[in-house]
């Protein structure tokens, strides 16, 4: 009986299936690193704004606190975008004549609140609240990075569940005293772990509750 198959036949069904496995392993990683990229969560993307607004200069160079901006930190879901008035508060006296803030006061001339387009931006099904995050001794910059470094604002982290789970299943490194909530450039004293463990026991953290689908999912 004739022989069917090259000698060769068994190194190149050997290769195809080899040739498979790597497309198939190497779309599954280029898949997973583009979801995972800056194009896909938005990160160190500066979107167009009203105004050029700086936080290195205002929060950085000049030191003015989050709160003064953002007043609803502490007491509301969300952090809040300042009024037309905030910012006329100093420049109703300072730059009063600087073209790029002819937004700011046409803004205040027509009543109307400066169109920004926000940055940190979580989807409507995830239930968050600043205010509880901020009380629990959640320092900003574990979210919002080094903002005091920004000239034109980014995202700096991805907001994404794993981000989220991460910090939920141990949230020590990442708490700090209440005096030092908006101060970018706190570091522990000490350990990092042990100052945040003290600051959980007096916050009374419940860990094992942080994970559970009903705390960002309602």
């Amino acid at each position: 009986m004739a022989q069917i198959f090259s000698p060769a036949a068994d190194t190149w069904l050997r290769m195809s299936l080899l040739a498979a496995l790597s497309i198939l392993a190497g779309g599954t990683v280029g898949i997973v690193g583009f979801a995972r990229s800056s194009y896909m969560t938005s990160t160190e993307f500066r979107p167009p704004q009203p105004v050029p607004f700086s936080h290195r200069h205002h929060a950085g160079e000049l030191g003015i606190d989050c709160r003064y901006c953002h007043s609803g930190v502490e007491t509301s879901r969300r952090a809040g975008l300042p009024p037309t008035e905030t910012c006329m508060t100093c420049h109703s006296q300072i730059w009063t004549n600087a073209s790029m803030l002819e937004p700011v006061r046409q803004s205040l001339a027509d009543h109307q609140p400066i169109p920004w387009t926000r940055v940190a931006k979580l989807p409507d099904y995830v239930f968050f609240r600043h205010d509880v995050h901020i009380a629990k001794g959640v320092g900003c910059e574990s979210c919002h990075g080094r903002i005091d470094q920004m000239a034109l604002t980014y995202r700096a982290e991805a907001f994404t569940m794993e981000f989220c789970l991460e910090c939920h299943r141990d949230p020590t490194p990442n708490l700090r005293p209440q005096d030092h909530i908006t101060d970018m450039a706190w570091k522990p004293a000490a350990d990092a772990r042990s100052e945040g463990e003290a600051a959980a026991a007096h916050e009374g953290i419940r860990f094992g509750e942080l994970t559970h689908c009903y705390v960002c999912h309602r």
